[in-house]
């Protein structure tokens, strides 16, 4: 049976530790571990107020479910009908991350070094009841997240999810992934036309600078695998996510101290894209009871 919601929940394995929030949208708090005597930070800590405040944004990474980013005008057609979601991030118009980083996740199971937690929607704006499910667990060289959905309405409910990890931005860290193509966006940050991706990204090559290249782009094409490189740190964090992953979106605001690459199984606006027409959107229907599933991994590497 399901526990109500907690604040924090800390796993321990060996010298890694990792912290999260069922309260703060079942996020997570806090992915480290210690080597030599030195503690590394994979992704940013939490804000010291980001579990007060229920403030997802301010945490180290937060899942994106029933959708990954920004629905044009909150608003999509399904099988000829149309959806009209709350605007949910003014002052912008569209309907962003869907429902998961904003409301409190249930704890099904904990042990030392795993956790379960299950988000249940039911259906309003969303016309469609589903239930969420991250499984984390973590081990002395890794951490992976299973997450999965369930559709639990009497209807075909279109669907994507993923994750948006926030890592720590150092003068020197790169960014390198396996990907196609980048959708160019418009005045308001939505795809406008598919690109070639900007030089430095490919896995062989230099790696992407986020003080250098500023993005709010969706990839396509993205191949599951990703890496990030601090120098400073000798260190560096694998992240292989399950081919349903076939988005990565990639930001690198300006001015700030951190950047973000979430893997996803849907593209930006991808309900409406699909509408349109196009089939490489990663649009998921799940029938009545079906589940779609992924896991994506980060496994910290040391001595580059």
């Amino acid at each position: 049976m399901a526990q109500a919601p907690v604040d924090v929940v800390e796993l321990r394995a060996g010298s890694a530790t990792l912290g999260v929030s069922p309260i703060a949208g079942g996020s997570i708090t806090r992915y480290a571990s210690a080597r030599d005597g030195q503690m590394f930070e994979w992704m940013r800590p939490a804000l010291a107020d980001a579990v007060q405040t229920r403030s997802a944004g301010s945490t180290s990474s937060f899942p994106l479910v029933p959708f990954s980013n920004r629905i044009r005008d909150a608003r999509f057609r399904f099988r000829g009908r149309t959806i009209q979601l709350p605007q949910n991030f003014r002052p912008g118009p569209h309907a962003i991350h869907g429902h998961g980083w904003r409301q409190p996740w249930d704890v099904v199971s904990q042990a030392a070094t795993s956790l379960t937690l299950e988000y249940r929607h039911t259906a309003d704006a969303w016309p469609w009841a589903y239930r969420a499910e991250q499984r984390f667990a973590l081990s002395p060289d890794r951490l992976t997240i299973r997450f999965a959905v369930t559709n639990e309405s009497a209807d075909p409910m279109p669907v994507g999810f993923g994750l948006h990890p926030y890592f720590v931005r150092t003068p020197g860290v790169r960014f390198r992934a396996v990907v196609d193509r980048m959708w160019r966006t418009d005045a308001n940050a939505m795809p406008d036309e598919l690109v070639a991706a900007p030089p430095g990204l490919p896995l062989d090559s230099a790696g992407l600078s986020p003080d250098a290249t500023v993005l709010d782009n969706n990839f396509v094409g993205f191949g599951g695998h990703a890496r990030v490189e601090w120098p400073e740190w000798n260190a560096g964090l694998e992240v292989a996510a399950d081919p349903i992953f076939s988005c990565l979106v990639i930001y690198t605001p300006e001015g700030r101290d951190f950047f973000c690459a979430e893997p996803a199984t849907i593209c930006i606006d991808g309900f409406n894209l699909a509408d349109q027409g196009r089939t490489d959107t990663g649009i998921i229907v799940l029938d009545p009871d079906d589940t779609a599933a992924g896991d994506v991994t980060f496994t910290p590497t040391f001595d580059l």
